[in-house]
């Protein structure tokens, strides 16, 4: 086994959208190295009964059943060896408890292990209830990060509106994450990361503290939000031998999904990170010292993400990345199923793919945004430069792609990277890896070299976080 079997494990935990990770890494004489991971789909997704169609909402049972299941299916010995649990997941989303009731814990067939009690669902970073009119109606946060729907401190408003007595039913609130954290280590009080604080809204991440002020006016319920520490600290210790992890194991503050991801990959301050999985992000080091400004430009393309250790990450988060290839594949399969011919996607998909490749290039101009961008959200896709002469599939799935690299770099530009001081690209994720063409357009517009095959995992991440803080 990778790091002898005296070596001391650390475990990374990421509680994503779709599914839980869990992450063993040791230190070797060439770094640290993955020594186990296992992952579990959540299936948690459930209806909401009071924000209807417009709420996203996941079953908290499910999540911590798909940890569960996650942990009893790594080795045991390894587990046993255990010295830190660096814990992440999706950021923005909010589950509230009942302090004392939180959960019971159990024997299971690996040890102990606890299980939800009594926890709300967890409206999760992609819920929609608050629209533009209620969030408008809210009080204007002192923050760098401009408020919008699926953000904790304005799900908190929208019951406090919309379904006062649902509030009622609980004193304590925090991500997913978090409240994993505070189970473990039996916390009175929820601790959450500057991170995870800044994702919520109403936090001012210059001094670290909620706009307890502005808040209280509105009649806000600011008992419910958690204290906040720095990320990278340790929020307490296990309080039993969870899975048979020895009790007492540290555990540290839980993390932001999207630092974490970053975490695992960059090495150097002069690398951009560029994402392409369902959605798409391009990111950058800011100077060391840098501040955010004191108060959201909403027209602005970039937000300013608490790193670690007082840094923080330009981000150019777009909502369009391998989802727009997606779109477009099911498109020319129902198209092609109204002609009476039945294809199957992924047969499409590698068709595309390989007529873009004898494309070498296209004059046809896609702006791929069918899924909107959080600063323009009316801004919707447009296809310009037909020709006659560029409507064959090879034409349209090379603009395509040229349009999703383009779309990033008008968030972020080249420029700024080059003014940043950015030496190389660091390329990952799922849509980036399986599609060349997308590779040709990152290199034929990013000036810099490309290096691909660096993977984004944020429960990597979440472990080299805590292994570093050993």
């Amino acid at each position: 086994m990778e790091g002898g079997p005296d070596s001391v494990c650390v475990l990374g935990i990421d509680l994503g959208t779709t599914s839980v990770k869990a992450a063993l890494v040791v230190g070797t004489e060439r770094g640290q190295v993955v020594a186990e991971s296992c992952s579990r789909e959540t299936q948690a997704y459930t209806s909401s009964v009071e924000a209807g169609l417009q709420g996203m909402e996941q079953d908290s049972q499910r999540i911590i059943r798909a940890l569960n299941e996650c942990l009893a299916a790594l080795p045991q010995q390894q587990l046993q060896r255990v010295s830190h649990i660096g814990i992440t997941g999706q950021m923005h989303g909010i589950v509230f408890w009942k302090r004392d009731q939180g959960c019971k814990w159990t024997e299971g067939g690996t040890g102990p292990i606890f299980e939800p009690e009594e926890v709300s669902h967890l409206v999760t970073w992609q819920d929609g209830r608050c629209s533009p009119a209620f969030l408008s109606s809210l009080p204007l946060p002192q923050s760098h990060i401009s408020l919008a729907t699926g953000f904790g401190c304005a799900t908190i408003y929208w019951y406090l509106k919309k379904s006062p007595d649902f509030l009622k039913s609980y004193d304590a609130a925090g991500t997913i994450h978090d409240y994993v954290v505070a189970m473990l280590c039996d916390l009175k009080k929820p601790l959450m990361s500057v991170q995870n604080a800044a994702s919520w809204g109403y936090f001012n991440s210059r001094n670290k503290s909620w706009n307890t002020d502005i808040l209280k006016k509105s009649g806000f319920p600011v008992h419910l939000l958690p204290e906040v520490g720095d990320p990278g600290s340790i929020a307490g210790r296990t309080i039993c031998a969870w899975h048979g992890i020895p009790k007492g194991t540290k555990v540290g503050i839980a993390l932001g999904d999207f630092q974490c991801s970053v975490y695992s990959c960059l090495t150097e301050r002069t690398d951009a990170v560029l994402n392409i999985s369902t959605s798409a992000q391009l990111t950058i080091s800011m100077p060391l010292g840098f501040q955010p400004p004191e108060t959201p430009d909403p027209s602005s393309a970039v937000t300013y993400f608490p790193y670690f250790d007082g840094d923080y990450l330009a981000v150019a988060a777009s909502l369009n990345g391998g989802n727009v290839l997606a779109t477009f594949v099911n498109m020319v399969a129902r198209w092609t199923e109204e002609l009476g011919f039945q294809i199957q996607e992924s047969a499409i998909y590698a068709k595309i793919i390989k007529a873009a490749l004898d494309q070498n290039d296209s004059h046809l101009s896609v702006h791929p945004t069918i899924f909107g961008e959080r600063h323009i959200p009316e801004q919707l896709a447009s296809v310009t430069s037909i020709a006659a002469s560029e409507l064959s599939l090879g034409h349209v799935t090379r603009a395509v792609c040229r349009g999703l690299i383009e779309n990033l770099c008008s968030m972020l530009p080249v420029q700024r990277l080059m003014e940043t001081g950015v030496k190389r690209v660091l390329g990952s994720g799922s849509a980036l890896a399986k599609n060349e063409v997308l590779r040709q357009e990152v290199e034929r517009i990013f000036p810099f070299p490309v290096v691909y095959g660096k993977d984004v995992d944020a429960a990597v991440g979440a472990a080299m976080v805590m292994f570093q803080r050993k």
